[in-house]
């Protein structure tokens, strides 16, 4: 997203605050991301519809007079809402417009998250999916598939999460891997991932070790990175035992290798040399 999408997402963000605040269970909101997402889906497959609606020569009141003829009835008066305020701002293309109502859904299912005191577990159980999508290319490539039915593809994710993780982990996943609007299913992890650490106002350190780490090390290394970087660091550890020792840090788009394999690769490198 360019400038003005994103800022539109912050105002549509700072709106979905009211919103969330009429939910008292954590089941409601979740049923408000599946409307989300399926209204997004709608848009989708309607071209001359995603145009109009973010469309910068139509007055905002027009646009969302538009949707919410086309909803209106069919959809939760949150979800409703939610969607009119959307096509009210200003997106630079009918594509980011659709990719901010996905985030805002994305928003709302850790919001449940969080209203249901889950929201470390979902964290945790994103990212150890994320780390079998990294070792297992085959499975990357079967998810990312976009000319396979897509129910084939979730009952393949089915098969791997059942029972295994939170039901709101599990709508996070699937939605990931059914929308036309992820470039990869890793990419949209990985996403999810930094949309929740920005929730709480946090960033995320990606930490993969030789052996795994201990609690106490944990959280000497988030407090490390909390004071190298200026601001809260939330910890996420896989192991990989080729890295022989060390460590391999990941903060957004920084890479940090002190990995023994690192080392003896540079070594090698000078002795070629």
């Amino acid at each position: 997203m360019n400038a003005a999408s994103r800022q539109s997402l912050a105002e549509l963000r700072d709106r979905l605050d009211g919103v969330l605040g009429r939910f008292s269970t954590a089941d409601g909101l979740t049923g408000l991301a599946g409307e989300l997402y399926s209204i997004t889906n709608l848009l989708s497959g309607q071209p001359q519809l995603r145009r109009k609606l973010a469309d910068p020569t139509m007055h905002g009141e027009q646009r969302a007079e538009l949707i919410g003829s086309l909803l209106d009835g069919k959809v939760s008066a949150s979800a409703l809402s939610i969607s009119r305020d959307a096509v009210t701002l200003r997106w630079s293309s009918p594509w980011d417009l659709l990719d901010g109502l996905e985030i805002i859904a994305d928003e709302v299912l850790f919001g449940a998250a969080e209203q249901g005191g889950v929201v470390d577990e979902v964290e945790d159980e994103l990212f150890r999916f994320g780390r079998v999508l990294d070792t297992d290319s085959r499975l990357t490539t079967l998810l990312d598939d976009y000319s396979a039915d897509v129910e084939r593809r979730l009952a393949l994710v089915d098969q791997l999460v059942r029972g295994k993780v939170q039901p709101i982990t599990s709508e996070l996943i699937n939605h990931a891997v059914a929308s036309q609007r992820k470039r990869t299913v890793t990419h949209a992890i990985d996403a999810l991932l930094e949309l929740s650490a920005a929730r709480r106002n946090r960033s995320m350190a990606r930490v993969t070790s030789a052996i795994e780490l201990t609690r106490a090390q944990q959280q000497r290394l988030a407090s490390t990175l909390t004071a190298m970087y200026g601001r809260p660091i939330t910890i996420r550890a896989a192991v990989d035992p080729a890295l022989l020792g060390g460590l391999v840090i990941q903060v957004g788009d920084e890479v940090i290798d002190g990995s023994v394999a690192a080392r003896l690769a540079e070594v090698k490198a000078s002795l070629a040399g």
